[in-house]
Order: structure tokens, then sequence, then C-alpha cells
């Protein structure tokens, strides 16, 4: 901790004389960035500089609610063919539209307003099984459909052979 200003004496007079003694000590020497242009010199004047700043070296971004329902709307579609079974698609799809849905109900009051329309499940699906089918995958059987899945022979099959407690993805 600093002394305390000496009663007769100015602020920048103490102050020019706490750093030139440390610049005598060798307090600046080996500084980060010494040496380096500062960055945003050039760039236009920003009154949040510091934010958007502290935001990068975090890794933190943020996108308004109608921006990300789009992306992960475009990345969920692109990354269909990632999903095991039909199932999985129905439920993932199903999800996403129920919070489009919401956000075409409640509007958020900043950012810009939600245009993005409820994806067609049917036809997902439908692109979905015809990827896996010029995959070389297997087509898919009675008991993957949703609607065969609850017939009584395949409830007593399911039951007989335990089930993993994970699953691949």
């Amino acid at each position: 901790m600093t002394a305390r200003k000496p009663a007769n004496r100015s602020y920048s007079d103490w102050i020019e004389d706490q750093i030139r003694e440390a610049q005598e000590r060798g307090e600046f020497d080996d500084l980060p960035g010494k040496g380096k242009p500062l960055k945003g010199l050039d760039g236009p004047q920003d009154d949040l500089w510091w934010v958007k700043q502290w935001l990068a070296r975090e890794g933190v971004s943020y996108l308004p609610v109608p921006l990300a329902l789009r992306l992960e709307a475009e990345k969920l579609v692109d990354g269909l063919d990632r999903l095991s079974s039909e199932q999985s698609v129905r439920k993932a799809l199903d999800e996403l539209n129920g919070r489009i849905r919401h956000a075409n109900r409640m509007p958020a009051i900043d950012g810009p307003p939600t245009t993005l329309m409820p994806l067609d499940v049917e036809q997902l699906v439908e692109r979905w099984r015809s990827g896996r089918a010029t995959m070389g995958n297997e087509p898919l059987s009675t008991a993957e459909t949703p609607d065969a899945a609850n017939t009584p022979s395949d409830v007593d099959a399911r039951t007989a052979t335990p089930r993993r407690w994970w699953r691949r993805r």
C-alpha cells in the first residue's frame, strides 16, 4: 500500500514521483503486451468496448431468442442423420417446435421479431428415413415405428430382454 500524500505536495507531483520510483525499481518491465500496439485505436469509438472485450475473453455469446431458435433449427435439420431412431427424431423436432410456438405466442420485447414457423415433422422424418436408406442402413423394422411399438408381442419381447442403461448416439 502506498503512503499518504504529503500535505505540502500537489497530487500530480506526488504521482509522478511514485511512477518514476516504480520505473527505477523495474516494476514496469516485462508487462504483458509491452511493445505491441493497442487494440481498437483505429476502429470507431464504442462506449461498451470493455464489455465486448470481456465477453470475447470469457467466451460468452448471446443471441436473441428468435435468432437462437433459427440457428438451432438449422443445426437440427443438418444433423438429423446423426439421430439413431425415428422416435428420437420426432422427439427432437417436437421439442423444438414447442419452443418455436412459445416464442411466436410470446414475442420478446428486445431483439428482432420471430418469423420462424414450426418445422414439418412428417417431411423431416421422411427425409431422415430416405437418408438412412441411402447410407446403406437397414430399413426400419416394425418394432421401431411408433405405431407398432405398442403391440403385445413387441411389449413382451422388450420386457424379456434387459435394456442397457446407456445408449449410443
